[in-house]
């Protein structure tokens, strides 16, 4: 028989069998009961049933998962950062297996891994490096830092997936994409469920109209893609549950009180049940949520907005506002961008502010201010100075240890610890090489006595007494708005190049002593 006539009955036997599943799946659909049908939304179907190697298909491989002992480190992932003090350094017992003390190493390539070794972000012979590098964090790899909690590494992407990672092995566990949006945010881990927040940074053309007729109106990602926090069930990635909204989604829920707590890029603050999505409250404050995760603390939620710009104290239980604190002289976009640390009855949030031309360039100063927690009462203002205008998340992400705040300015590249009752300088500390864009935008993670810093391509260890440099570890590709995630004996990472990592602690400082742990 001709080739050719080989050929045209391999392919009209694959649309057969092709038609044939079709006609199977729509089969059963129309024996499904009227009132079960009602029920059924097109979002909640688990993977695409007509083409299951679909590429956006969940991916599910239990032989991969941890197994008995292997279970350890947190127990939950309530606050983006970890908590909401922002410090994510978690101790294991000294009876915990020698890998979770003594640490492991291993880099997941995600969707759309770009090489580590690759120095030039992805758009930039276009946009040129300055302004490739946000732009590749913000649609391509992960913006925040990870989640681990009992073994497995949980991570958002920009490649619009979600990833489950055994955090000894490095393997994949389950990969799954609820939607087609961007996920910006650090896994809640709650029980057996994870809850994703879905949102980008993108305006059309209607919300730029909106924002120039009425900017306290103003939202951004409405009407661009299906916003709002999706609930996977942490075994499996399954999706359990969907709960809309109409503003971007960027921001990281906060856990508290079995509920989740939400802000939106079209000002609206939300507290929804965690166990079936179903809003509890939803109180309108105005202006836009970039990336700013809530905070709650001792029955109140602090909010972060921009345009206009504000921090915003709620009552936890009926979503009224208690107080508003502002920056004096804050940009728009600048307390958007910064998720607020709370401890001790104090709230810090700092943003970039009066915006200054200097030599013809636009320049910028960051203050980082105190908050009496119950009142709104400002302690205290350190400006961090004056720097050159930068793209994107202009603002460094506060952690409080102790009585010390821990925060950078990505306009100086620069890091202060600073007296969280007084507001006095301790020490400030200057990233070296800190790139067209800046750096210093990322928490520090406080760990055994030393300070764990992620910024640019690479690991930084501070002594937190003095700001002294102690460490350095180059990991490769970026790192956005990342914390150092550390349990026991590893650093684990997102990175904007679309990798997770897993490092060492030892190898980024010889002193650490696993024994400690």
């Amino acid at each position: 028989m001709p080739l050719d006539n080989v050929l045209a009955i391999r392919r009209l036997y694959i649309m057969i069998k092709r038609y044939y599943a079709i006609g199977i799946a729509v089969t059963a659909t129309l024996l499904i009961p009227t009132e079960a049908l009602a029920s059924i939304t097109p979002v909640l179907q688990p993977g695409n049933p007509f083409d299951p190697d679909s590429p956006f298909a969940r991916l599910y491989l239990p032989q991969n998962a941890p197994k008995g002992k292997d279970k350890v480190g947190p127990a939950e992932w309530t606050h983006a950062y970890g908590s909401p003090t922002h410090n994510a350094g978690f101790s294991v017992s000294a009876h915990a297996p020698a890998w979770v003390r003594r640490g492991v190493q291993w880099n997941f390539p995600e969707a759309r891994a770009w090489p580590l070794t690759d120095p030039t972000p992805f758009g930039a012979q276009v946009d040129g490096v300055k302004e490739a590098l946000p732009v590749q964090t913000q649609f391509y790899g992960n913006a925040l830092g990870v989640s681990m909690v009992r073994g497995v590494v949980y991570a958002e992407s920009d490649d619009m997936f979600a990833y489950a990672i055994n955090a000894r092995t490095g393997k994949l566990i389950w990969r799954t994409s609820p939607v087609g949006n961007n996920l910006m945010g650090n896994p809640l881990v709650i029980g057996n469920r994870v809850f994703l927040s879905a949102g980008s940074v993108s305006f059309n053309f209607a919300n730029v109209v909106e924002f120039k007729t009425d900017p306290d109106k103003a939202g951004r990602g409405k009407d661009i893609s299906y916003n709002g926090i999706y609930c996977l069930n942490s075994k499996t990635g399954m999706l359990e549950w969907y709960f809309p909204t109409a503003g971007d989604a960027m921001p990281t829920p906060a856990y508290a009180y079995h509920s989740l707590y939400i802000s939106t890029g079209d000002g609206n603050v939300y507290r929804i049940n965690a166990s079936d999505g179903k809003q509890i409250w939803k109180t309108h404050v105005g202006g836009i949520a970039n990336m700013s995760s809530p905070a709650v603390w001792h029955g109140r939620v602090y909010v972060g907005m921009s345009v206009v710009p504000g921090l915003y104290a709620l009552n936890a239980r009926t979503g009224s506002v208690d107080w508003k604190g502002e920056i004096p002289g804050a940009v728009n976009t600048g307390m958007g961008d910064v998720s607020p640390a709370v401890a001790h009855g104090i709230v810090v949030m700092d943003a970039v502010a009066n915006p200054k031309i200097v030599d013809g360039k636009p320049t910028m100063v960051t203050l980082v201010r105190g908050f009496n927690a119950k009142t709104g009462t400002a302690l205290w203002t350190d400006n961090m100075g004056r720097g050159a205008k930068i793209p994107a998340f202009k603002g460094g992400v506060p952690m409080i240890h102790g009585n010390v705040v821990y925060v950078g300015s990505p306009v100086t590249s620069d890091y202060d610890a600073i007296n969280l009752d007084t507001g006095k300088v301790l020490w400030t500390w200057h990233v070296p090489h800190p790139g067209p864009a800046g750096a210093a935008r990322g928490a520090p993670t406080y760990y055994q006595h030393m300070l764990y810093i992620s910024t640019g391509p690479d690991l930084y260890v501070l002594n937190p007494k003095n700001g002294q440099e102690v460490g350095h570890y180059h990991v490769g590709g970026r790192f956005g708005i990342v914390n150092p995630t550390i349990v026991g004996g590893t650093i684990y990472l997102g990175n904007s190049w679309d990798w997770v990592n897993a490092v060492p602690v030892k190898d980024v400082y010889s002193g650490f002593n696993t024994a400690k742990d």
